[in-house]
């Protein structure tokens, strides 16, 4: 045997040993564990879902644990219940779309109706004299305008006449007179007698009269200036009376006002133009609708209220002065709005969410943030659209449901990293097996070769 086949059997003997090391270790792929559809993930308690074991158990009552197999939907968020459509109807789920619309801040608070102020009319005589007859002597009497009030005699009023009648007679002589001036200073002095009858409330009716009869009325009338109601009578007939007697109060209740006593929290809510809802105890099952007009500028001092003005229609004469009432100022309103009925909103813990409705039987966990709350509706700033169907009952059921597939889906995430974790240190330690294999190949390469020189 020559040097050269000495050489080359040294060399094949080293790498022989060198693959053999290598296939002997642990560095052979090892084989990926595929999951299967039908392959149990775990098994979780009928009674309470929270509770699982890896292995098949029995609950303190006996009963199995139900099998949870792997669900190969990850494109769905996670969360998603499916549910025969059966079975929905059998646990009442219903449903509502949600609705762009307005909402409002709603402020409740106690009221008071009262008088307008602006429909009040004191009636007092211009004249002093005495009442002759009443011809409106009821409170609470309905009384149109121009409506007779009652009459009085005042001598002052006798007088006027008189002096009217001496004006038509003067104007009578003179009117053919050639002289301009003494024919305008009589039509002048008629002129101002009839004004001076008219600013002392003489009707207009008896004043023709007086000039169509030339006979001075002992009595005149007083008519109502306005329509209304007459809430009080200060004079009666045979009383004499003068220009500071109050002979009635008459007020139009046609349109009434109702003071609120607004908390001061809910003060910077309010403003004048918002729209205001009324109910009654002594109109049941209706509501009235009004404005508020005005907001007192100060607050009262026992009860730490301010006090809001409302201006409310009666027309029907419903709303009676001194009734208490209940007010709901439906403040800071915001337009279109997406909008939900309230109880579709779950709150679990410090997340707040609803259920959309994505096919048939198939419902998604959604976080929304919500906005104003009033009159059973909420809105929703993010999270749902508008015409999204969602879920307004028996979500707390399909919210368990929910989160046992939410915490499935969890599990599965775990197992998989778990699985790729594993991979990665395995392919790792491969990687080093290999580099330490070829770094002892080529030191043998290296010893042999020397130990080649050295024999030569």
């Amino acid at each position: 045997m020559n040097k050269r086949t000495l050489l080359i059997a040294i060399l094949m003997l080293f790498i022989g040993l060198g693959v053999g090391y290598w296939l002997s270790g642990d560095n052979a792929p090892s084989p990926v564990m595929v999951e299967e559809k039908n392959q149990p993930l775990f098994y979780r308690n009928p009674m309470n879902p929270n509770i699982t074991s890896p292995v098949p158990a029995q609950d303190s009552m006996g009963m199995d644990y139900i099998t949870v197999y792997a669900d190969n939907e990850s494109r769905e968020v996670a969360g998603t219940v499916k549910i025969d459509p059966v079975v929905v109807q059998n646990i009442g789920v219903r449903l509502a779309v949600a609705k762009s619309s307005a909402i409002s801040r709603t402020i409740r608070a106690p009221g008071r109706v009262d008088y307008d102020e602006e429909r009040m009319v004191r009636l007092h005589p211009k004249v002093e004299g005495w009442v002759e007859e009443l011809s409106v002597d009821k409170t609470g009497q309905n009384i149109e305008s121009d409506d007779i009030l009652l009459s009085i005699y005042s001598p002052k009023l006798v007088s006027s006449q008189q002096e009217y009648l001496l004006a038509l007679n003067n104007l009578s002589a003179l009117q053919k007179s050639p002289f301009e001036e003494i024919k305008k200073g009589a039509e002048d002095l008629v002129k101002s007698s009839r004004e001076r009858l008219q600013l002392l409330d003489v009707p207009e009716h008896q004043i023709r009269e007086l000039e169509k009869t030339r006979k001075i009325k002992k009595s005149l009338h007083i008519h109502s200036p306005v329509a209304g109601t007459v809430i009080r009578i200060g004079s009666r007939q045979g009383q004499y009376v003068t220009p500071q007697t109050e002979l009635y109060m008459v007020v139009d209740l046609s349109q009434v006002w109702v003071y609120a006593d607004v908390f001061e929290h809910e003060l910077p809510w309010v403003k004048p133009g918002d729209l205001v809802e009324m109910t009654l105890a002594s109109v049941p099952g209706k509501t009235f609708k009004g404005t508020l007009t005005y907001i007192y500028p100060y607050a009262e001092s026992k009860t730490r209220t301010t006090k809001a003005r409302l201006v409310f229609d009666n027309t029907e004469r419903l709303l009676r002065p001194d009734m208490f009432a209940e007010v709901s100022i439906q403040s800071d309103t915001q337009k279109k709005m997406v909008v939900i009925p309230a109880e579709a909103v779950v709150r679990t813990g410090g997340r707040t969410q609803v259920f959309v409705v994505r096919a048939p039987g198939k419902f998604e966990p959604r976080v929304v943030k919500l906005g104003l709350e009033s009159g059973g509706q909420v809105a929703v700033v993010e999270g749902v659209h508008e015409g999204e169907e969602v879920v307004t009952s028996a979500q707390f059921l399909v919210d368990s449901e929910s989160k046992l597939r939410e915490a499935t889906a969890k599990m599965m995430n775990d197992l998989k990293a778990l699985g790729d974790n594993q991979d990665e240190m395995h392919d790792h330690s491969n990687r080093e097996k290999r580099e330490h294999s070829t770094m002892r190949e080529s030191e043998m390469m290296d010893h042999s070769k020397h130990g080649v020189k050295d024999h030569d």
